[in-house]
């Protein structure tokens, strides 16, 4: 069961409300002189916004001097593992009576029309998923001609659903809930683009609901940020329907946030939602998003909602990425090698130059750099591909690297040694050491350069940076 908690996010401060108060008398038995709480949803978080407890009557009132958000709330339970959903919207003055031996049943509101409707429209659903339940069991062991029987009872089920959802839009068009289901909604493709003959009816196909996905949803609305239906819809959408490149996520990301800008809501759910998705990058390119998101809406501005502590993870992610973005140069480099020559990352000038941040006391590094160069000395070497490994002193010694070094050779490597008081110095003269400039965050840490040292590929492993070399050999 889904509980009522403290929204965790490091990122969100204390939220400002309207400027109008709101009264809600809740009656919920059995429970007496016992604390229950008003929460919200908030994407997938469930936070807590307020408690009363009950008196020897089971009931209590949450008020205050202002005017609360709309979406949908939660009244949880004293022990927070459960809770029920009601509607705050306009009407902010109302009572509910609600008893945990009939909840099921349905929860009686006064003063309050908008949940009356949800009230009624939950009730419906309830029914309606007893009933797909039912069928879905039957489904199981039912015989061909039972399950055509089974099969259409479904179908006629879900039609009876949507038409319940469009009646309500359609009816009641300027209620909370008909709001939020035209939301839900998703676009139903046109018959002639249901079954693609080609590829250009599956293309017109993604068109159509990429271009209609959207419908109906205005992102100034505040109160849909208060569902939990808004954030996977956002999900669906860009895993699905944008394609996967910064310039396209980031097109997508900006046209939302310009819509949502009258509502501070929606503009703190989208910036929140996108920040927690692009801080740690699931793949390369989207080091691109996370530094546009920086630059854009953090850099110069500031939120009531973002913690100092928030304000500096995503500053100092950003920084770390700025100088690393994939297809843009990379930092140079220059350090001694065991006789204390400096050699600049810069004066190679292979057609390829991996570049390998490792550790003489890391085992996984002691593992993989065999393997790397096992590859370097059998495919690569005389295929215009370099290596400037780069030792990051941490624990260990200068003569821990030598004595690795004295181990494998690695013939051919151009071998630096990065020390502690060489980074210090660095960030003493305000200058980014390359740890940061790299945003080495583990080690090895691999990127593929080519002959213009800018980023091809990074953060690989081992067997990945062959894969891409394959690659780019072949095409060259």
């Amino acid at each position: 069961m889904k509980k009522l908690s403290f929204l965790p996010l490091v990122f969100l401060a204390t939220t400002i409300w309207g400027q109008t108060g709101h009264q809600i008398t809740v009656t919920f038995k059995p429970f007496k002189n016992q604390y229950i709480y008003l929460g919200h949803y908030f994407g997938k978080q469930y936070p807590i916004i307020d408690s009363v407890k009950l008196d020897a009557n089971s009931t209590g009132v949450f008020k205050g001097s202002k005017k609360l958000p709309g979406g949908i709330y939660l009244i949880g339970y004293p022990d927070k593992t459960g809770f029920f959903e009601i509607l705050i919207d306009k009407q902010q003055q109302f009572s509910i009576i609600a008893d945990t031996a009939t909840l099921k049943k349905g929860i009686q509101f006064k003063n309050s029309p908008d949940n009356v409707q949800f009230n009624a429209y939950q009730q419906a659903m309830s029914s309606k998923g007893r009933q797909i339940t039912q069928l879905r069991n039957e489904l199981k062991g039912a015989g061909q001609e039972d399950s055509a029987r089974v099969l259409h009872q479904l179908d006629s089920l879900d039609r009876s659903i949507r038409a319940l959802r469009v009646d309500i839009i359609e009816k009641q068009p300027n209620t909370l809930l008909a709001t939020l289901l035209n939301a839900m909604r998703e676009p139903e493709l046109p018959a002639q683009l249901r079954k693609p003959a080609n590829k250009e009816d599956s293309v017109a196909a993604y068109r159509f609901f990429h271009d209609h996905f959207w419908d109906g949803v205005n992102f100034w609305d505040g109160r849909l940020a208060y569902t939990t239906f808004f954030e996977d819809k956002l999900d669906k959408y860009y895993a699905d329907l944008v394609y996967p490149n910064p310039d396209s996520v980031i097109r997508e990301m900006d046209n939302m946030l310009a819509y949502a800008t009258p509502s501070e809501e929606m503009t703190r759910q989208l910036l929140l939602k996108f920040v927690n998705r692009y801080l740690n990058q699931r793949y390369m390119w989207e080091d691109a998003v996370f530094v546009h998101l920086f630059e854009k809406y953090f850099a110069q501005r500031d939120y009531d909602w973002l913690t100092p502590a928030g304000r500096k993870t995503i500053t100092d992610r950003a920084y770390n990425l700025m100088a690393n973005i994939m297809g843009k140069p990379a930092a140079d480099i220059e350090l001694p090698d065991s006789n204390g020559v400096s050699h600049q990352l810069y004066a190679d000038t292979a057609q390829y130059t991996v570049v390998c941040f490792w550790d003489a006391t890391c085992g996984h590094c002691k593992e993989t750099l065999p393997k790397l160069d096992s590859l370097f000395q059998e495919k690569w070497k005389n295929k215009g591909v370099s290596i400037y490994a780069i030792s990051k002193q941490t624990d260990g010694t200068r003569a821990d690297w030598l004595e690795f070094l004295r181990k494998h050779n690695f013939s051919g490597w151009t071998n630096v040694f990065y020390s502690k008081d060489d980074e210090q110095a660095r960030v003493n003269a305000s200058i980014p050491g390359y740890s940061q400039l790299y945003d080495v965050q583990t080690f090895p840490t691999l990127y593929l350069l080519d002959k213009d040292k800018r980023i091809i590929a990074k953060k690989l492993t081992v067997q990945q940076t062959d894969e891409v070399l394959q690659i780019k050999m072949k095409t060259q």
